[in-house]
């Protein structure tokens, strides 16, 4: 092995965890390699958060014209320009990810590698070069940020039918007529309204009992209920049999309490989950400890079985947020370059579902409150007597808090609701400085805006 292949750190990926995390072991001095496979930014950037989300503000903007009569404001009937929303996600996307690389490029002591890694050994890695070259690369300390991809379901007669997965779907050049989703999870609820609001016909095929099976059964429902007034199809314990084609029409077979039927559609979203880029890291290779499904095994401060290294956001398991990776960034950073001493244990979960209305969501829920024998009461309140969501007419959905009855302290909270993630975010920060219920009771907010609904919120046990 040749100095010029040996490297102090190593990081594999370039997500939201690798990509300040390389930075930050560059800027002590460190010589650092980045190796990515395909492009800067991870998930989030490339098929995850920014995409979406911004082909998601096309669907409100699509409602909204559609609501217009309500609000007084008479418009022509709309026309959906799905290349238009197909390149300003692209614009968007671009902006996003050539900025990151560009800063990756102008750090010394880094080294931008563009090109496939898999372990060779414990310290040492195989990169198969995007010009067919391949080098060996070998490092005192790698960190994985590889991330995961797609799950493809065991589904009889899926390889032989064209079918869509999250990244796919945001390139298509026109509406699907009917959209067909498997998977009652994030990734099929955010699409499954977008495309209804852009002029799909949308079913939504869950094989468990409820939506967003981690949820609270009245949080699942009330998500049920929205979707559903949109127009779209819910079908819940309903399980996928068979798919195949009958001419340019996509037949999927399921079976529900009633017995089998068959849903037709002219596009079909895979919304199943994902699956950790571990296979092909090789990571056996290495020695590194996976979970049954493939998941690198890590302690509270992310350090794998094999010294030296260490495995930060989706690819490790657990919540697959980018705001978490993030947080995995910042913990090693805390760890090795400040000397510090953070973990990941006890840390607040702070998520929001992006569809519309928002879900927020922090702490535990209701469910688990009572698993764990807590000592608990829910405060409830429905969105329609929020007096900022009336006047915006914008008021389904609800909010509840899940409160510790002997210190007030708040536990968790669901905030289904116009700026739910928002709302969510002033109760995660009451929960961070162990504030009771009553100091947003009795606090004095702004009015009229949403935040105020939060003086209401706790006068409403039930």
């Amino acid at each position: 092995m040749s100095d010029s292949n040996h490297y102090q750190a190593i990081v594999i990926g370039s997500g939201q965890g690798g990509t300040p995390l390389c930075r930050s072991l560059a800027e002590t001095g460190l010589r650092t390699a980045l190796v990515e496979r395909s492009h800067i930014g991870g998930t989030c950037i490339n098929e995850g958060c920014t995409p979406t989300k911004t082909m998601l503000a096309s669907g409100r903007v699509a409602y909204l014209a559609r609501r217009g009569k309500d609000y007084g404001v008479n418009s022509k009937e709309i026309d959906i320009d799905m290349r238009r929303v197909r390149q300003r996600k692209r614009d968007i996307v671009d902006s996003f990810r050539n900025g990151s690389q560009k800063r990756l490029e102008k750090t010394a002591n880094l080294e931008l590698i563009f090109g496939e890694a898999s372990f060779k050994g414990p310290k040492t890695v195989t990169v198969r070069m995007k010009d067919g070259g391949q080098r060996i690369l070998s490092g005192d300390r790698i960190f994985i940020n590889a991330g995961a991809r797609p799950s493809i379901p065991k589904l009889e007669g899926l390889n032989d039918v064209p079918f869509l997965d999250s990244t796919s779907i945001m390139e298509l050049d026109a509406v699907p007529e009917r959209l067909l989703v498997l998977g009652g999870g994030y990734v099929g609820l955010e699409f499954g309204q977008l495309f209804r609001r852009l002029g799909s016909q949308v079913s939504i095929v869950q094989s468990r009992a409820q939506l967003l099976a981690g949820e609270d059964a009245d949080v699942a429902e009330e998500v049920a209920s929205i979707l559903r007034q949109e127009g779209l199809e819910v079908a819940l314990n309903t399980r996928a049999q068979r798919v195949g084609m009958s001419g340019a029409c996509i037949r999927l077979t399921v079976h529900a309490d009633k017995g089998e039927r068959v849903l037709e559609g002219s596009h079909l979203l895979i919304a199943t989950g994902r699956t950790p880029n571990t296979d092909n890291l090789n990571v056996r290779a290495a020695g590194i400890a996976t979970d049954e499904r493939g998941f690198i095994k890590v302690n509270a401060k992310l350090e794998t079985n094999v010294e030296g290294v260490y495995a930060l956001g989706d690819i490790k398991g657990g919540p697959a947020f980018t705001h978490i990776s993030y947080d995995d960034f910042r913990i090693l950073r805390t760890n090795l370059i400040e000397k510090g001493s953070a973990t990941i244990e006890n840390r607040l979960v702070p998520y929001t579902l992006f569809i519309d209305p928002q879900l927020g969501r922090v702490g535990i829920t209701e469910s688990e409150a009572r698993a764990q024998k807590r000592k608990y009461r829910v405060a409830k309140m429905g969105m329609n007597v929020v007096a900022r969501a009336l006047e915006v007419d914008e008021a389904r959905g609800f909010m509840k808090a899940v409160v510790d009855s002997e210190s007030g302290q708040i536990l968790g909270a669901a905030v289904l609701g116009i700026e739910g993630g928002e709302i969510m975010a002033m109760l995660q920060l009451s929960m961070m400085g162990r504030l009771p219920f009553t100091t947003l009771r009795e606090a004095v907010f702004a009015h009229p805006t949403l935040a105020e609904s939060l003086n209401n919120l706790f006068t409403h046990f039930v």
